[in-house]
């Protein structure tokens, strides 16, 4: 089909020249030759600004033989016997290089200027990830390196209760290193497509019960509270990655509130579709602008609460996109921000009857 797309210029010019030729008749009667032959022009310019300079040229050459032959004294013939036509002619041609050469410009320019805003973004995108690496992964590695040399020099005159902190405050940290990194590169991943989604039919309140009990420890000095209504459809949908997707709002609340926080897991349907929310009355990010908060690497809170790399949110809306959702956060009553993601609902197919034994 290439060569299809390469000579498609070449077909519109012949078939505006065409069309051009038809309407001209039709206004023979009425118009004089310079207006049908402005109608020419105007079939030339648009040739010329949708397609490449070669199809606007033979546009222009195809106007110019079609209107001499058709509408020019003496008619039936390629010859010329008013010099004014000359100039038209003329003009038409001029009018089709210009025009080609100027749109031609414009693209290379536009193009120039989306590939300099793509490096700009890539060179942000490096530098805030680079950020990133030098606090949120320097942190745990300096923690850990601190515990570990502690342990390994001073060991002898610590009691069990010292030397039992230090080892678990090696373990967290490299929890924690292991989270950001596993997040960098799932981001990476579903930049680069390599996602596949293997879909299944899901109860939301098995789906909801799995990452709460694999989050116990992170929302343990929070008020969990479920609200899961029991008609709740089953959605078919690739339940790993979207206990990843809820874990990621549910991590982002408990990282974001004070211990003590009510966080509720809400489920509704609307009108084709479930929609999973997750509320905090933690206060949430500041500023009206609550889209930021889902933009790669976006925090919105200070340096040094430990909140990570700024990819749950981002991911999130990842993996609920490619489940043709989506996700948004919107203030509520009450001081709460809510979190929320949709899923489209499928009709669910019926269950084969089990055959009949004789």
């Amino acid at each position: 089909m290439r060569w299809l797309a390469r000579f498609a210029g070449y077909v519109w010019a012949a078939g505006a020249v065409a069309g051009c030729t038809f309407a001209g008749w039709l206004m023979a009667r009425r118009f004089d030759l310079v207006n049908i032959a402005m109608v020419y022009l105007l079939a030339v310019v648009v040739i010329a600004v949708r397609f490449s300079l070669g199809a606007a040229v033979t546009a222009a050459l195809l106007a110019v033989l079609a209107f001499d032959v058709a509408f020019v004294p003496p008619r039936g013939a390629v010859t010329v016997d008013d010099a004014q036509y000359l100039l038209t002619f003329a003009i038409m041609v001029v009018v089709a290089i210009v025009i080609s050469r100027l749109v031609a410009d414009s693209r290379r320019q536009a193009e120039r200027r989306a590939a300099l805003a793509l490096e700009a973004e890539k060179e942000r995108i490096r530098s805030t990830l680079l950020a990133s690496i030098s606090h949120d992964l320097r942190t745990p590695l300096a923690v850990m390196a601190g515990a570990s040399s502690s342990l390994a020099e001073e060991s002898e005159r610590m009691d069990p209760g010292e030397r039992k902190a230090l080892a678990q405050s090696v373990f967290e940290q490299a929890r924690r290193l292991s989270d950001h990194v596993a997040k960098i590169l799932q981001m990476t991943r579903i930049e680069a497509g390599a996602i596949r989604v293997e879909r299944d039919w899901v109860a939301l309140d098995e789906l909801v019960g799995t990452v709460l009990a694999r989050l116990r420890p992170a929302l343990a000095t929070r008020r969990v509270i479920v609200d899961l209504p029991a008609d709740l459809p089953l959605v078919r949908v690739d339940a790993t990655l979207i206990e990843q997707a809820l874990a990621n709002l549910l991590e982002n609340a408990a990282q974001h509130t004070p211990p003590g926080t009510i966080v509720r897991v809400r489920g509704q349907r609307e009108a084709g579709e479930v929609v999973l929310t997750v509320e905090d009355y933690g206060g949430g990010p500041e500023g009206d602008d609550l889209e930021r908060v889902f933009a790669r690497f976006h925090e919105g809170l200070p340096e040094g609460t430990g909140a990570g790399v700024g990819l749950g949110l981002a991911i999130c809306r990842a993996l609920v996109k490619l489940h043709g959702g989506r996700t948004w956060a919107e203030r509520i009553p009450g001081g709460a921000i809510a979190f929320r993601f949709s899923l489209p609902v499928e009709d669910v197919p019926p269950i084969p009857a089990e055959p009949v034994s004789d």
